[in-house]
């Protein structure tokens, strides 16, 4: 082991980098150019997608493997079980702490993933309101019993931004429970985009077709990789109770495989669907966000251009940070 190095001298700790966020929809080949960022910039990867938090959850959520890290330390892999639920209010707490330890020991961490909202919190200055699980069950029942018509249209009536954003029953109940907890709409909790500490992001963009043709192509691979066998193995764990990971794309649709209510072809055919969906959704997340540096994720020369960006925010952020005071000496 290493014997410890001794600390900076008062005043002269450097500034931490910027942290470099790689982004884009599923598919476009994020994993593979962290871990060429990490190898080349002596970095570490924080994961930024909500369902490789879960352990066992490895096929149909394209973790990467132990040889496709390279030697490159990951952090926020196989953190939860399936029946817990992912909070982004706590991931944000695990990926802050997890950029500021890979920081302090002179490495550079590299947020990596494809959930748009995980990756603002890491990244933002953004705060989340607490939960109340009775004000949840209730809404939930309420729904349950009258449909979402009512609870929408209460919505439109007391935050209309977010009526006019949200569509699922889990983000509508979500934003009405916010409303009844702290008495401002659920849209006030996502202000203007500023960063909390220096970052770049780093977008991958493809061609459609060539997008719709690799996840077709990956989730065939899932499939012939064990992806059946892997859902059966997390149903005996409980992965019908989990509420984030039951949603997972793939996961749903080889449940019913299990379940006798669908075939393996049907549910192969749903998940392609469902994933081109997705990526998607992504795209629109992301390409809104005009602080992405997007690269082509096919270009040959994809990690210098990478790296290209990422020096040019080293610069910036180095410029624009005030001079640090000369260390002085120790008091007489």
């Amino acid at each position: 082991m290493p014997a410890p190095q001794a600390p900076p001298a008062a005043g002269s700790v450097p500034a931490a980098p910027p942290v470099i966020a790689v982004v884009g929809p599923t598919g476009s080949g994020k994993s593979d150019l962290a871990v060429d960022l990490a190898l080349a910039l002596d970095g570490e990867v924080v994961n930024a997608d909500a369902l490789q938090f879960y352990r066992g959850m490895d096929i149909g959520t394209a973790k990467a493997t132990l040889e496709e890290r390279r030697g490159v330390p990951h952090h926020l892999l196989d953190v939860l079980e399936v029946t817990e639920e992912a909070s982004v209010s706590r991931f944000q707490g695990w990926a802050r702490a997890a950029i500021a330890d890979i920081h302090a020991r002179g490495r550079r961490a590299i947020l990596v993933g494809g959930s748009g909202l995980y990756v603002r919190a890491a990244l933002d200055v953004l705060e989340f309101p607490g939960t109340d699980p009775a004000v949840r069950a209730r809404l939930e029942a309420e729904a349950a019993e009258r449909g979402l018509g009512p609870l929408r249209e209460r919505l439109r009536r007391v935050d209309p931004v977010s009526a006019g954003r949200l569509g699922d029953a889990r983000r509508v109940i979500r934003a009405l429970e916010v409303h009844e907890l702290t008495g401002r709409p659920f849209s006030s909790f996502m202000p203007e985009r500023q960063y909390a500490a220096p970052a770049v992001q780093i977008g991958l963009d493809l061609d459609r077709a060539e997008l719709h043709r690799r996840l077709a192509a990956r989730v065939h691979r899932m499939v012939d990789a064990g992806l059946p066998a892997e859902v059966a193995r997390l149903a005996a764990a409980g992965l019908r109770d989990g509420r984030t990971a039951s949603r997972a794309l793939g996961y749903g649709q080889f449940l019913a495989v299990l379940d006798g209510t669908s075939t393996t072809e049907q549910a192969t055919e749903e998940t392609i669907v469902a994933t081109r969906q997705f990526a998607r959704r992504q795209l629109t997340w992301f390409r809104a966000d005009p602080r992405v540096h997007w690269l082509d994720a096919q270009a040959p020369d994809l990690i210098e251009q990478a790296l290209a960006v990422v020096r040019e925010a080293d610069s910036s952020s180095v410029a624009a940070s005030p001079p640090q005071p000369e260390a002085r000496g120790a008091a007489r």
